[in-house]
């Protein structure tokens, strides 16, 4: 589904150049969940940003299926991110003056879909998140790990084929974590290809492959054999 191969990413001020990825190969099955990990400042959270297209790479090859998206113009770049790509950030990123149900259909309203055809959407999803009962209160009226799962609901409304995850459970307490943690797994077995940027080990042994990052470089992977056997 997805081939990264010799991606590089350096940042420039006036007195420092800062490779943030240096020569990334990454391939990723369609239906696979595959976390990244390592120190602070390593190009993890970078290389997650090219994936989503929110940064562009100084060179290198990646394809999403067939498409090379590197190629793509700031428009097509865009709309390629509105159709296919869902996000999870560790700050939820709701807007406050907007309900549960409004926040959950915004992506839908970008990609110009009905109005009826929203409403539906939007239905289907926060039954299948367990938040019906939440869907006319605003985002301050919820713990954290309900407001996760209206993030989540968010980005799975347009039914991406890609979610991009980036530490999802960072501000969450342990029980909400598990909790979101054990949503992203059930959605990855339903068929969702998700890759997840984390610092937690235990977040990272829901994924079916670990891949470790250290200054800007692939130093190695680990397979989650618990959880590959459909994969392969």
């Amino acid at each position: 589904m997805i081939k990264i191969e010799n991606l590089e990413k350096v940042y420039k001020t006036e007195e420092i150049e800062t490779t943030a990825l240096n020569g990334i190969n990454l391939h990723v099955k369609e239906g696979e969940f595959v976390s990244i990990m390592g120190p602070s400042g390593c190009g993890k959270s970078t290389l997650l940003n090219v994936m989503g297209l929110l940064d562009k790479p100084e060179s290198g090859s990646y394809k999403f299926i067939d498409t090379e998206l590197l190629k793509l113009n700031d428009k097509e770049r865009s709309n390629f991110r509105k159709r296919n790509m869902g996000f999870v950030f560790q700050n939820f990123n709701l807007i406050d003056e907007l309900t549960v149900f409004e926040n959950i259909e915004l992506p839908l309203i970008y990609n110009k879909v009905p109005a009826t055809e929203r409403k539906r959407l939007v239905n289907e999803i926060i039954e299948r998140m367990n938040i019906v009962n939440r869907s006319g209160h605003f985002p301050q009226q919820l713990s954290g790990g309900q407001q996760q799962r209206v993030a989540v609901a968010r980005a799975l409304v347009t039914k991406p084929k890609l979610v991009l995850a980036d530490e999802p459970t960072g501000n969450l307490d342990s029980s909400h974590g598990n909790e979101v943690m054990e949503l992203l797994c059930e959605l990855n077995e339903t068929g969702t290809t998700i890759v997840m940027v984390t610092h937690s080990s235990h977040d990272a042994s829901f994924s079916n492959r670990i891949i470790n990052l250290k200054d800007g470089h692939v130093i190695s992977e680990k397979i989650n054999k618990n959880r590959t056997e459909e994969l392969i």
